[in-house]
């Protein structure tokens, strides 16, 4: 199957508008509401009032906020690295640790920078690591929220298997909320564009509150979480 097409779709389609005793509709309009609170949230603050509202309702889910600047990032990175006890490390294949001046950490020998090549050995690798290190892609600021746009080098993995995540938040990727995201999703689909093959909205550590409402973490996923934002701009 060639990648991006849908099988069946008009049979599909059709066999529904038939079930509910209608033609198909071919062009659906989204309505335009009259009311639309969504886009109120957080509306006026400046970008140091979004980081602020980042990194509080980050730290009301157990999560670690380390605020520094591009210069001191590598130094932020490495402080953190040895607070958690160091590696193995295992991170994205990502352009922006070059932009970000940050190619001696993943040169350590404790690092494994996330190889598409060697499947799923990769996976095995983050099993067994201690920290993963990824960049957010956007960032909530109402939830503490980091987002990853996954693809053959931008793993979940990263994100899911080591004891802590640590995310690098650039600042200027902090946006009130998930509204902002999923509309600029939104628009890049409009536009026919391409988009991540998953999309990971993480708000801190793994937990559950589904015994007599009390929080554990670490159910299912990193135990601990860490925020670095970074002023980039």
């Amino acid at each position: 199957m060639t990648p991006g097409t849908v099988q069946n779709k008009d049979a599909f389609l059709n066999k529904i508008a038939g079930q509910l005793g209608r033609d198909r509709k071919e062009q659906v309009s989204l309505p335009a509401w009259q009311h639309q609170p969504q886009w109120k949230v957080y509306e006026n603050k400046t970008v140091e009032g979004l980081a602020q509202a980042f990194k509080e309702n980050s730290e009301a889910k157990s999560v670690r906020v380390v605020e520094t600047d591009k210069a001191n990032l590598a130094a932020s990175i490495q402080k953190v690295i040895h607070q958690f006890g160091g590696g193995p490390i295992v991170a994205t294949n990502d352009a922006r640790f070059t932009e970000f001046n940050l190619a001696a950490i993943l040169n350590a020998d404790d690092t494994h920078v996330w190889n598409a090549a060697i499947g799923q050995e990769n996976i095995e690798i983050a099993k067994k690591a201690n920290i993963g290190l990824f960049f957010s892609e956007v960032s909530l600021a109402e939830s503490g929220t980091v987002v990853q746009f996954n693809d053959k080098d931008i793993a979940r993995s990263v994100s899911l298997l080591p004891l802590v995540y640590v995310a690098i938040v650039p600042k200027s990727s902090i946006v009130p909320r998930m509204t902002q995201a999923t509309h600029a999703i939104h628009q890049k689909v409009q536009a026919k564009k391409g988009i991540p093959t998953c999309i990971n909205f993480i708000s801190g550590p793994s937990n559950s509150a589904d015994i007599e409402m009390d929080i554990v973490i670490g159910v299912h996923g990193p135990v601990e979480a860490v925020h670095i934002i970074v002023t980039d701009q």
